[in-house]
């Protein structure tokens, strides 16, 4: 992700932006293609594979037992994890997570954790001694910008369809089989400020070229549960607004696609009324 571009190339999108274009002529708040494949690793819980443009992503769910954090003796734990593989990018170097990739998980994990996509209560085998610990494991297979909403959607949907085995208060797994407690499904929208316009969904030129970086997750009833700002730049109150806005009409246009995707069904409403 450190990979400068061309001072020729930024002016050029820049100016694009300021005719409220694009390079790849789409709107400033449409996203590219999206594409939701689930169940793909028969070895694994849960898992999805999403493209997002020319992004390509898995997300893979594991589900252990483990003890409780001691201030919450009763719910289970989310751990989320990310890995920039060499072959995706000329710029992602092998070794342990580095900071963009410790940044990748932590918003992810931050959008589902605090929408409370995941009924934690319902994955305590017994309090303050035994937990199902979950975890979401993120991997990049191409990148081409907009890491943060492609591996959201991945994580959410790879949760959405994973099945555990339950367990006997002392551990003993049994032979039967549950859906994970699934109860949300938070969706992460990204956008970066070039110059005075902002874009839904960055290429990966446009990433490069932005002076900054803003994210908003919403759940099922069209809150904020989660935000998160990178990179130097900053965005004023109004624009801040604007992305809420966006978000909370394009996540739910991404969480009608994923819901039929993963067959999720929820009988309680989907928004709130004002």
């Amino acid at each position: 992700m450190s990979e400068i571009l061309p001072l020729i190339k930024k002016q050029y999108l820049l100016e694009l932006a300021k005719e409220r274009k694009r390079e790849d002529e789409r709107g400033l708040d449409e996203y590219r293609p999206l594409d939701i494949q689930v169940s793909s690793v028969e070895k694994a819980e849960g898992s999805a594979v999403v493209t997002l443009g020319g992004t390509k992503v898995f997300a893979g769910i594991k589900v252990d037992a483990g003890e409780p954090y001691s201030d919450t003796p009763n719910e289970g734990v989310m751990i989320t994890g990310a890995e920039l593989i060499p072959m995706a990018a000329p710029d992602f170097e092998a070794g342990p997570p580095g900071q963009n990739a410790v940044e990748l998980a932590r918003v992810v994990d931050r959008g589902i954790r605090e929408s409370q996509a995941i009924d934690t209560i319902k994955l305590c085998v017994k309090e303050g001694e035994l937990v199902r610990l979950v975890f979401v494991d993120l991997h990049i297979l191409d990148y081409d910008g907009n890491l943060i909403d492609a591996c959201g959607i991945a994580a959410m949907a790879a949760l959405a369809t994973t099945k555990m085995q339950v367990l006997e208060e002392d551990g003993t797994p049994t032979e039967e089989y549950v859906d994970l407690p699934v109860r949300d499904l938070a969706i992460p929208c990204t956008f970066v400020k070039l110059g005075d316009v902002l874009l839904l969904d960055p290429s990966l030129d446009e990433e490069k070229a932005m002076d900054s970086r803003i994210t908003v997750a919403t759940d099922k009833k069209q809150r904020v549960c989660a935000m998160q700002k990178g990179e130097i730049g900053g965005f004023s109150l109004d624009e801040v607004m604007q992305t809420v806005r966006t978000s909370k009409v394009k996540g739910e246009e991404i969480r009608a696609v994923m819901r039929e995707v993963v067959q999720w069904e929820d009988s309680e409403p989907d928004t709130e009324e004002n």
